[in-house]
């Protein structure tokens, strides 16, 4: 544990007896120091005296009772954040980029801390919470160092050389309502929010109830930034409740999660005439072409299906396997896929980690089975593993699934993938299109140029080239978001910023006006008008 770590020493183990609820019996075992808990807590704004119970899938620990937010605390938090708005839009964009470097600074220094809590709500492997302060420092980065070019004010061509000036400005929406998943805490809690905190908007988040104590440690890493802690408020609840009041109140909506919610989203934003940005469900393929290197297709497979244990948005679900390469790459896949480290605890030298639910482990659990029931045959993993953690079920890797299986076309979210032969990478495409879905894919292939050839005819927001996610969601200047089912906008690039900004167009006409002068006719100032446009034309102008 580093410095900053705060487990309490009773902590070494999973709770085996004694109370369900530690809230009220002082010797109940936490997994975290209670006066550290509360200080994350205290900044959930909420009236109600009600708590939300959260343990950990790292042995069902109890970690902390989060106060819950009612629709008057969300109407006072976006108050709070409306109110300081204002002075922050005001804040020099050199100076709110340079609280970004600070943040990336201090994601880096405190990042034994983040991972803890990441790994403790979560039960992801220790390796997987890294990413996820490496992924939030990288994109504090960006935006910091490509601030002006993504806000300044630029000139644009008038309707007149010279006569006229044209410029765009990027005006901030206001106080922009953020709703994060839980698989990823922190990633999650904070990149989206913080382009909106460049663009001059202030900030209304909903982490999800499994994983709000990572998200408050996130918002306190932007005070010690020095952002103005008021432009970043906190609060907890059902999102039914929660949810539908911040999109009453908000000026713009940011939303992470399943597409069925997407959806009611959608449509109570539009109600409201307030854009939306959703990145939803995916079902994603990966096609392995004949000329794969299949050592290292099984590589990255690995890393596509089981990465946090693949409650991933863009991890694989779908493989596509050339016939010239199938009986190979399946068994360095499986091979490679059996010799994985399982566990849910804090050890660096687990490569896959717990599901965080219950409710997770039913899904995963019920799609297994149900593929087995009606033909799938398991070449590896497949079973439930409570010896290890309450949630903990194997990686699992099916052949022979059909459309007839829940597996099939329904996202699973979890350890498990499918794998199908093709004959020609045309019928590939096509299977890999199949469905309304269409977040991420990737093709492994030893031509480069081919496999962007391909990628371009797959209707994925994102396609990575001989990488299972990571080329995409790391190049931050890349824009990341998906089609059809999948979504609608995009979070990194210059659209993750623009998004969270109106654009204001002021032109200043000189001399002339664009109307009849010198008491010329209307029919005169038409010919006048058209012959400029033809010299215009002529002069190459657009």
């Amino acid at each position: 544990m580093s410095e900053h770590s705060h487990t309490s020493p009773d902590s070494s183990g999973p709770v085996t007896e004694g109370p369900a609820d530690p809230e009220h019996d002082a010797t109940a075992t936490y997994g975290l120091d209670r006066s550290y808990v509360a200080a994350l807590t205290r900044r959930v704004v909420s009236s109600t005296g009600e708590t939300h119970a959260v343990a950990s899938p790292i042995g069902g620990t109890p970690l902390a009772h989060v106060p819950q937010s009612s629709s008057a605390d969300v109407a006072e938090a976006f108050t709070r954040a409306r109110r300081a708005q204002a002075a922050w839009a005001a804040t020099s964009v050199d100076d709110r980029a340079a609280a970004l470097l600070r943040l990336h600074d201090l994601l880096l220094d405190r990042q034994d801390e983040l991972i803890d809590l990441v790994v403790w709500e979560s039960g992801k492997a220790r390796k997987d919470a890294y990413l996820e302060v490496a992924h939030l420092a990288l994109t504090a980065r960006y935006y910091a160092r490509t601030a002006h070019e993504h806000l300044d004010t630029r000139r644009v061509g008038g309707m007149f050389p010279v006569l006229t000036r044209a410029e765009v400005s990027r005006v901030p929406k206001g106080v922009v309502g953020i709703i994060s998943p839980w698989n990823y805490p922190l990633t999650m809690a904070l990149c989206d929010g913080i382009p909106a905190l460049l663009a001059g908007n202030a900030v209304v988040a909903k982490p999800d109830a499994q994983t709000m104590l990572t998200a408050l440690l996130a918002a306190q890493l932007l005070d010690e930034a020095g952002f103005p802690p008021e432009v970043w408020q906190v609060v907890a609840g059902p999102g039914p409740e929660v949810g539908g009041a911040m999109i009453a109140k908000a000026d713009y909506i940011c939303f992470t999660g399943s597409t069925a919610t997407g959806r009611l989203i959608a449509q109570q934003c539009a109600e409201r005439l307030i854009g939306c940005s959703l990145e939803l469900g995916g079902k994603n393929p990966m096609l392995v072409l004949r000329d794969a290197d299949v050592h290292r297709a099984a590589e990255g497979a690995v890393r596509a299906v089981f990465s946090n244990a693949g409650q991933l948005c863009v991890s694989m679900e779908r493989l596509f396997v050339a016939d010239q390469v199938y009986d190979r790459f399946v068994d360095a896949f499986v091979s490679r896929t059996q010799a994985m480290t399982l566990g849910a605890s804090h050890e660096w030298s687990v490569d896959m980690g717990s599901l965080i639910s219950q409710a997770q482990l039913d899904t995963v659990t019920a799609h297994v089975e149900d593929a087995v029931a009606k033909g799938a045959t398991v070449l590896t993993g497949g079973r439930h593993r409570p010896d290890l953690g309450p949630f903990v079920f194997e990686p699992t890797i099916l052949e022979g699934v059909s459309a007839d299986m829940e597996c099939f076309g329904k996202e699973t979210f979890g350890p498990v993938v499918s794998l199908y032969r093709f004959h020609s990478e045309d019928e590939a495409v096509e299977r890999a299109n199949d469905g309304q879905y269409g977040l991420n894919a990737s093709v492994y292939t030893r031509d480069g140029a081919r496999g962007r050839a391909v990628a371009r005819r797959i209707k994925c927001g994102t396609v990575n080239v001989n990488e299972a996610y990571g080329a995409t969601f790391g190049s931050l200047g890349a824009p990341m978001g998906g089609m059809r089912e999948s979504g609608m906008g995009r979070r990194q690039g210059a659209e993750g910023i623009h998004r969270y900004t109106e654009s204001q167009s002021v032109a200043t006409q000189r001399l002339v006006p664009i109307a009849p002068m010198f008491g010329m006719s209307e029919e005169t100032n038409a010919k006048v008008l058209t012959a400029s446009l033809r010299l215009l034309n002529k002069l190459g102008r657009a």
